[in-house]
């Protein structure tokens, strides 16, 4: 987070394409949640993050993909660096969001974060 907002980027890939997400992608073996969040921050956008810790978990059912996934939120603090993409292949643009201000249509983990009961503790962050 940085100023009360988190970055955001338009998905430019098979899985959610067109929607609107924060970085994140898969464990490598071994790493933490925590340590994932790090490295695919850095990776998608170039920014550095601190204070990363545990946000929330939602059930993500991908119904026309047939897949099925459980996302960890990591929470984290902006450090340093200036975002830019990284990865042109995964997004098409990004930007820093608010709860307010939210873009659409927004990919279906997040739908499901709104939805959630973790949403209140987020919000108060």
């Amino acid at each position: 987070m940085k100023d009360g907002k988190f970055l955001m980027g338009k998905r430019h890939n098979a899985h959610g394409d067109g929607t609107w997400s924060i970085p994140g992608g898969h464990l490598e073996f071994g790493e933490t949640p925590e340590e994932t969040a790090i490295r695919e921050t850095l990776e998608e956008t170039g920014l550095h993050i601190k204070n990363v810790r545990f946000g929330a978990v939602t059930n993500d059912r991908f119904e026309e993909d047939g897949k099925h996934y459980l996302t960890v939120w990591i929470v984290s603090d902006w450090e340093s660096g200036q975002e830019h993409i990284t990865e042109p292949d995964k997004y098409d643009m990004m930007g820093w969001y608010d709860f307010d201000n939210l873009p659409s249509p927004l990919f279906l983990p997040w739908e499901q974060l709104l939805k959630s009961e973790f949403i209140h503790a987020l919000k108060s962050l």
